[in-house]
């Protein structure tokens, strides 16, 4: 089984926190080939997600979840190594943003995959451990002190670079949930809208980078006890916001967003 330490990156405000979670795994081989996909797909072109069906008095078709055609397709025209990026944590006021890398074994895909938001937190545990022990991961995050110097976007495309280049294998290929793929990529890489739900290496990323966030945000707890990181993660909640205003804002904060932002204009 794959050696993996549980521990998450300190946070620190200017700090570049990373880590590589499990040892570099080399898939045993691709799986049956699809028909060839046209080749030379172009750099930084964003794949559409599914179509959603017409309304019209019918019933939607049942979600079916994330899959490896993607992932296949690009590994029947020679790219055996194809990473799925995702992150979490745009949208708190507090704590950074983290991303995640995954590179899965063809061969040996765990059970269960799908977008960490469809999960319950014990669910996500359950698979971020089959995850560490299949696949080839890496995380890594941008502080708040980023987000505030580079805006959320700019952070978590940083956040996302930073989570490529440490993993263990270098990807031939990456597919990035969202609509922008991280400026400065080594290699082909394509955006796909709504990938979390669409690609089970982009899920598989999106589990990983959740529960990297959770166990950072829960060790920042420790150390800020009074804002109660642990239960809301740094989202604006009610008390989180009151502990804001009982306790002023602590180094974690993201002072660029609002209401930290009308808060310090006040100053």
């Amino acid at each position: 089984m794959t050696a993996h330490s549980s521990d998450s990156p300190a946070l620190t405000d200017d700090g570049d926190a990373s880590q590589t979670t499990g040892r570099p795994r080399v898939p045993k081989r691709a799986a049956a080939k699809p028909a060839a996909a046209k080749s030379g797909a172009a750099s930084s072109k964003t794949a559409k997600a599914p179509a959603k069906p017409k309304a019209g008095g019918t019933r939607a078709p049942a979600r079916s979840g994330p899959d490896f055609s993607r992932e296949r397709q690009l590994i029947s025209l020679g790219m055996r190594f194809v990473a799925g990026v995702d992150e979490a944590g745009r949208g708190p006021l507090a704590g950074p943003v983290t991303a995640a890398a995954v590179i899965l074994d063809p061969d040996d895909i765990p059970d269960g995959l799908d977008d960490s938001k469809a999960l319950t937190a014990e669910r996500r545990e359950e698979l971020f451990v089959e995850i560490v022990a299949k696949a080839t991961v890496a995380s890594a995050c941008a502080s708040a002190g980023e987000i505030d110097r580079f805006n959320i976007r700019g952070a978590t495309l940083i956040a996302m670079r930073r989570a490529i280049a440490a993993l263990g294998i270098a990807p031939q290929y990456v597919l990035v949930d969202g609509r922008d793929v991280p400026p400065g990529c080594a290699c082909q890489a394509s955006a796909v809208i709504g990938g979390d739900a669409a690609s089970l290496s982009i899920a598989a990323a999106s589990i990983v980078a959740k529960v990297m966030r959770d166990r950072m945000m829960r060790r920042a707890c420790l150390a800020f006890p009074g804002y109660g990181f642990s239960r809301h993660m740094g989202y604006g909640t009610a008390a989180h916001l009151a502990a804001i205003e009982a306790h002023g804002p602590s180094p974690l904060h993201r002072m660029t967003f609002s209401p930290l932002k009308d808060r310090l204009l006040l100053l």
